[in-house]
C-alpha cells in the first residue's frame, strides 16, 4: 500500500514537473529560427527582435504577420490559409496594434497600468484624420514606436522615452524635404534644443516638457491659439492663474493672438531674465508699450523692484559668505537669505499679473529679510574682528607674562654677590 502511494507521488509530480517544464519553454517559432540564419533585410527582423519587448512577454512574429510558427515547412507556415498576412500595409497599422492595445481584458494580463484607448486618440490626431484621408506619409505606430526592437518607454533606448521623443519626433518634422508637402516649419527640433526646457531634459529631468508635452502624443495636435495658455497652465500653473488676473487677459482674448508664446515663444523658450521687464532694449513689454504709456510705466516699476531686491540679495550673499568663509557661524542668516530669495522668485512670478504694487509689496519684504541677513553677517564679520583683536591682545599679555617669567626665572638662577666672594 505504502509503494502504491509512494508511485502515485511520483508520478504526480513527474506531471507537475513536465507541465511546469512545458509552460516555461519558450514558444515554437520557426519564423525567426529561420529568419535569423539569413542576412540583409530578411535576416535584421529576427536578430532585432530578441530583445523586443512583445518576444519577451511571449509574443511571436505570427501574432502581427499571422501564419503558423509551429510548422517548419515555410510553404505551409506562409499559407493564407493559416492566416499569414505578410508585412502590413502603412494605413493598417494601427489598426493591427489595436488589436491587442486596444482590448482592456488581454492587456490586463501583461501591463494594467497601460491605456487602452491609444487608438481612439490616434483617430483624433492630426496624424490619424490625415491617414483616414488616404495620407500614408503620415506618422503610424511603427514610426514612434519602432519595429521589431520596440523597448518599453521607462527604457532608455527607447523611441518614446522622455530623452529620445524630441529626435523621434524630429525624424519627420526636422526632414524639410519630408515636410514639404505639408507647408510647415522644420526648424521646431533646433529651436527646442536650445530651450531652457530642453537644457533640463538634457540635465536629466525627465518632467521637463518634450513634444508630447504640449502636443500629445497619440492625439497629437497643434495647440490652438486659444489653447496656449491652458497648454502652457499644465505645468506654469500659478502663472496662469496670475495672467488671469492681469490686464492683458482681456487684450490678448480681443487680439486673439497666443498669449504665453507673445513673451516667451514656444519652441525656443529661453531662460527668464529680470531685463525681459522695463524699459530697456532687451524689453520684451517695449514690443507692445512705450516708455510713457501706462504699461510701460507698469513696466519699469516691476524692474525696479526686482532688480532692487536681486542686488540687496547679492550684497547680503557677499558679506554671509565672508562671515562663513572666517568661520563664524551663519546658519541663521542663511535661513533669512534663503527666505528673502523665495520671495524675490514669489515676485518674478506675481509679474504676470503686470500689477506693480502686488510685485513691489512682495520685493519689500524681500528687501527687509535681506537686509535683516545682511546686518547679521555684518555682525559676524564684527565678532571676527573683536576676537582677533581678543586674541592678539592676550598674545601680547601672555607674551608678556612668558618675558617677566624668564627674566624673573633669570635673576633667581642668578648667585648672590656675597656668594660669589665667599666662592672666591
Amino acid at each position: 500500500m505504502i509503494l502504491r502511494l509512494l508511485a502515485m507521488l511520483v508520478m504526480v509530480l513527474s506531471g507537475a514537473a513536465a507541465a511546469a517544464a512545458q509552460q516555461a519553454a519558450p514558444p515554437v517559432d520557426n519564423c525567426r529560427t529561420c529568419h535569423a540564419q539569413l542576412d540583409g533585410k530578411l535576416g535584421e527582423p529576427a536578430q532585432q527582435f530578441a530583445d523586443d519587448v512583445h518576444a519577451t512577454r511571449g509574443f511571436t512574429c505570427a501574432n502581427c504577420h499571422g501564419g503558423d510558427p509551429r510548422e517548419e515547412d515555410m510553404e505551409k507556415s506562409m499559407s493564407r490559409t493559416r492566416g499569414f498576412r505578410g508585412a502590413p500595409k502603412r494605413s493598417e497599422i494601427p489598426q493591427l496594434c489595436a488589436k491587442c492595445h486596444s482590448d482592456g481584458a488581454f492587456m490586463r494580463a501583461y501591463n494594467p497600468s497601460l491605456r487602452t484607448d491609444q487608438l481612439a486618440q490616434y483617430q483624433t490626431s492630426v496624424h490619424g484624420k490625415r491617414l483616414s484621408s488616404g495620407d500614408a506619409r503620415v506618422a503610424v505606430c511603427s514610426d514612434c514606436h519602432g519595429v521589431h526592437k520596440i523597448r518599453p518607454a521607462s527604457s532608455p533606448i527607447s523611441n518614446v522615452h522622455p530623452q529620445q521623443i524630441p529626435n523621434t519626433c524630429g525624424r519627420c518634422h526636422a526632414d524639410a524635404g519630408y515636410m514639404k508637402p505639408y507647408k510647415i516649419r522644420t526648424d521646431q527640433l533646433l529651436s527646442y534644443q536650445a530651450s531652457v526646457h530642453f537644457d533640463k531634459l538634457k540635465g536629466g529631468d525627465l518632467a521637463a516638457p518634450t513634444c508630447v508635452t504640449c502636443h500629445g502624443n497619440h492625439g497629437a495636435t497643434p495647440p490652438g491659439v486659444t489653447s496656449v495658455e491652458r497648454v502652457c497652465g499644465t505645468c506654469h500653473v500659478f502663472q496662469e492663474q496670475l495672467f488671469d488676473q492681469s490686464p492683458h487677459k482681456d487684450a490678448w482674448a480681443k487680439t486673439k493672438i497666443p498669449s504665453c508664446l507673445t513673451c516667451h515663444g514656444n519652441h525656443a523658450i529661453k531662460h527668464t531674465s529680470d531685463t525681459m521687464v522695463g524699459t530697456g532694449k532687451e524689453s520684451i513689454c517695449m514690443t507692445c508699450h512705450v516708455e510713457g504709456d501706462n504699461g510701460g510705466k507698469a513696466a519699469g516699476r516691476i524692474y525696479t523692484a526686482l532688480t532692487g531686491l536681486d542686488a540687496s540679495l547679492g550684497e547680503a550673499l557677499s558679506v554671509v559668505d565672508t562671515a562663513e568663509r572666517k568661520g563664524m557661524e551663519v546658519g541663521e542668516a542663511r535661513v533669512t537669505l534663503s527666505a528673502a530669495r523665495e520671495k524675490l522668485i514669489k515676485a518674478r512670478v506675481d509679474l504676470h499679473t503686470m500689477d506693480g504694487a502686488r510685485v513691489e509689496e512682495t520685493t519689500k519684504a524681500g528687501e527687509k529679510l535681506s537686509k535683516q541677513a545682511n546686518q547679521d553677517g555684518v555682525q559676524a564679520l564684527a565678532e571676527y574682528t573683536f576676537r582677533r583683536k581678543g586674541l592678539a591682545l592676550s598674545l601680547l599679555v601672555i607674551a608678556f607674562v612668558v618675558v617677566c617669567l624668564w627674566l624673573l626665572i633669570r635673576n633667581l638662577e642668578r648667585p648672590a654677590a656675597g656668594e660669589e666672594t665667599e666662592r672666591t
